[in-house]
């Protein structure tokens, strides 16, 4: 008797309540389902029919963002629906809870700073997936943004959590454009102009490869004779690229450099030791010791 009435009860709250259950089980797969496929169709949408690099990072995280602002609109629903189902009185809940409010308010305010700052810095379209940025003293490859945080990985494929909490200053280092800046340090002895005609003579040869050419934005400026060194004259110039290209053309443009600086005999200055010996008031210096000793045993 004692089996059967439990038992009664546990079929009646499976066809009740558990089918409930289960409806709102299935319901909340579909949603999130389509809250993915809805934020995919909305990443054509934000492109508009544009193929630039830059408007794909900027799609990927609006359509990202929003994607994750509908799951949790959809668990907080869901969570809602659950608790009316068990017949679990929501409103007790939320009175606690806006009691405790108060308490929790004072402990997250690093949390509600996180979201603010996520919020403007998506808004203003400052950081994008796939940017590279300097934020909080770190930099690395945007792989993620949120409204909590940012996730960057950097050169050395370290994975940077960054609470948006704190980055009070954004560098964006490949936004619309990118430069690659070179101080070119040659020998007080060379001819200035001959450097310059050199460089010059290099960029046009990069800019006739169509590999090259096609991350290259605009010719080399050069900006002149920057600096006079401890052991060189610094020529200072840059090159524009597209965005995230500039360490590529910088890289292969400094090959080319020690090639042709080769090549043409310009010395490079690199760190020695200059000895002189010091002369007197009459022109006569005083004796140098020299001891050579070598070891080497020389044999026909």
């Amino acid at each position: 008797m004692f089996n059967s009435a439990i038992i009664q009860k546990a079929l009646t709250w499976l066809i009740t309540t558990g089918l409930k259950l289960l409806l709102i089980a299935a319901i909340t797969f579909i949603l999130m389902h389509l809250s993915r496929v809805l934020s995919q169709r909305l990443e054509k949408v934000f492109l508009k029919g544009r193929k630039d690099e830059e408007s794909l990072k900027r799609a990927r995280t609006l359509s990202g963002t929003l994607n994750q602002v509908l799951k949790v609109v959809i668990i907080i629903v869901v969570v809602m629906t659950t608790l009316g189902v068990l017949d679990i009185q929501i409103g007790p809940i939320l009175a606690t809870a806006g009691v405790a409010g108060v308490a929790i308010g004072f402990a997250a305010q690093s949390v509600i700073k996180d979201l603010i700052n996520g919020f403007f810095i998506i808004l203003w379209d400052q950081i994008r997936v796939g940017d590279v940025v300097e934020v909080a003293g770190r930099s690395g490859v945007v792989e993620a943004i949120n409204m909590k945080m940012i996730v960057l990985r950097d050169l050395s494929g370290n994975v940077h959590y960054i609470p948006n909490s704190l980055i009070s200053m954004v560098t964006n280092m490949t936004r619309d454009f990118s430069c690659y800046v070179f101080d070119v340090g040659v020998s007080y002895f060379e001819n200035v102009d001959e450097v310059v005609a050199t460089l010059k003579r290099i960029d046009e040869e990069m800019r006739t490869e169509p590999e090259l050419a096609q991350d290259i934005i605009k010719p080399l400026e050069i900006f002149g004779l920057d600096k006079f060194a401890d052991s060189a004259v610094i020529i200072k110039a840059r090159i524009t690229t597209k965005p995230g290209k500039q360490w590529t053309i910088g890289r292969e443009f400094n090959r080319r450099i020690k090639i042709a600086f080769d090549r043409l005999g310009i010395s490079m200055p690199f760190p020695h030791l200059t000895m002189f010996v010091g002369q007197d008031k009459s022109g006569k210096s005083a004796p140098l010791p020299v001891r050579l000793e070598d070891n080497t045993r020389l044999e026909n």
